[in-house]
């Protein structure tokens, strides 16, 4: 009988001890070292490994091509994906408990066997009638998806190489283990060793396979750093369980880009697609209001005008509060500066909060000249047409409004959505072409824009 051993392993980044540390020597994380127990090779055999039969060959001669792809029947998990599902990838989905993960790829699965095939449904945490019962809510019936309650993965690949499916979902990558390891499912060990069996199984049959993860307190992909690395794409659900819109980001692609997005609302029915966020967001605005104002950003291929507010309130603490929601507080506390410095503003004896409303997040620096004026509108207590206007543009620290990427076809967004007037930087009307429906009213600082406000 082999000799039984233990070993100390952090459960974030895979680290292994032969004794329990406090803190991880790997990833400087304190209490996550766990006892793993360790068999002898005699009775425990990893899973094989992919074998490639290909040889070294320079790259000239490498043939490239485009990969093949299935549709998913969800337009906007297609753009997040680059296009669709790549055949043998593996697609990780993350998010926080009841932000909608399951509905998404039960939504999915039941679209491609509809259209490609047997597609296998693999649960750890819900009974086949629990899943039953979700799909009719969902109206998510097709006779090509199997569904099955299973945790041990050597049952899994049996059902799979049983049914051969097209696509496979395994509901979470947390609750599988394998007989031959004695360590609990979710650890280090388990982990990797399940997604690796996975990993082979997908990329040996060409079948894509998509893993649920679950999520942090901090809101990040719990387990092993090394599951990220392993996997082809993640994925993450944002936003808020009390509000409706839910958001998809690709955090990694191997085969697109990682700056698109999709966009959802949760509904009766399940994740509805939201084609045009921008109208979505501003539905509820007001005609005008102090400390409120129209920004634009770019999340990939798509503008998108969403609505952000300010509140400047003299502040009882002592201290003054800088609170962001949507917004970089390092890049707040920039413009706040500048406000004060350049503009004169007395901001030291107030708290200032802003909120971007819908649970987006300004990326970059296109919001910075809103969050600017929309300060200066709360503070001074003057109304922003917010349904007129709207303003792009990046602060510098002398108070020069500066080129933004992308400025025309934001422009072009606020035209379509009907707004009348875009305050930008004067140095970008050069690139600006077919803009007949709004007025442009370019700046060169930050004081001409601040004046425009006062002005009208």
């Amino acid at each position: 009988m082999a000799k039984i051993k233990s070993k100390f392993v952090c459960q974030e980044c895979g680290f292994e001890s032969p004794k329990w540390m406090g803190r991880c020597n790997g990833c400087n994380q304190w209490n996550t070292m766990e006892e793993e127990m360790v068999t002898g090779k005699a009775e425990f055999k990893r899973s094989p490994s992919i074998i490639s039969q290909s040889k070294p060959q320079p790259i000239g001669k490498v043939k490239s091509g485009s990969y093949q792809r299935y549709d998913t029947t969800i337009d906007e998990l297609n753009r997040v994906l680059g296009g669709g599902l790549v055949k043998g990838a593996l697609t990780l989905i993350s998010g926080e408990p009841g932000i909608g993960k399951s509905t998404l790829i039960l939504q999915a699965g039941s679209g491609i066997a509809a259209k490609y095939g047997t597609v296998l449904y693999v649960s750890g945490e819900e009974s086949e009638e629990q899943i039953k019962m979700r799909a009719d809510r969902l109206n998510s019936i097709s006779e090509k998806l199997y569904v099955v309650s299973e945790t041990n993965i050597n049952v899994i690949e049996g059902y799979i190489n049983e049914l051969s499916p097209v696509f496979i979902i395994i509901d979470s990558v947390q609750t599988l283990y394998k007989e031959e390891l004695s360590s609990a499912p979710g650890s280090v060990s388990q982990v990797k060793e399940c997604v690796n069996n996975l990993m082979r199984i997908g990329k040996s049959s060409n079948v894509p396979i998509f893993l649920v993860a679950h999520v942090t307190k901090q809101g990040e992909l719990a387990g092993p750093r090394v599951l990220e690395h392993m996997v082809d794409t993640v994925l993450h659900f944002e936003g808020e369980r009390t509000q409706e819109f839910r958001i998809l980001r690709a955090l990694k692609n191997r085969f697109g880009t990682t700056s698109e997005i999709g966009v959802f609302e949760m509904k009766e029915e399940g994740l509805v697609e939201v084609s045009n966020p921008s109208a979505m967001l501003l539905d509820s605005m007001t005609e005008e209001s102090d400390g409120a104002i129209v920004v634009a950003t770019v999340e990939g291929t798509r503008p998108i005008l969403v609505e952000l507010q300010a509140l400047v309130t003299a502040t009882n603490t002592g201290f003054p509060r800088r609170t962001a929601v949507g917004v970089d507080i390092n890049r707040l506390n920039l413009i706040i500066a500048v406000l004060e410095k350049k503009m004169g503003l007395p901001l030291i004896n107030y708290d200032i909060y802003i909120n971007v409303v819908g649970g987006i997040k300004l990326e970059g620096t296109f919001g910075d000249l809103g969050i600017a004026m929309a300060i200066y509108s709360s503070f001074k207590g003057i109304p922003i047409p917010t349904k007129k206007l709207i303003a792009i543009g990046e602060i510098s620290l002398t108070a020069d409004i500066r080129t933004v990427p992308q400025l025309e076809k934001m422009i072009k967004e606020g035209e379509k959505m009907g707004f009348q007037v875009c305050v930008f930087p004067t140095r970008n009307r050069s690139k600006i072409e077919g803009i007949n429906k709004i007025k442009l009213n370019g700046v060169d600082n930050l004081y001409s824009a601040l004046k425009y406000i006062e002005n009208n």
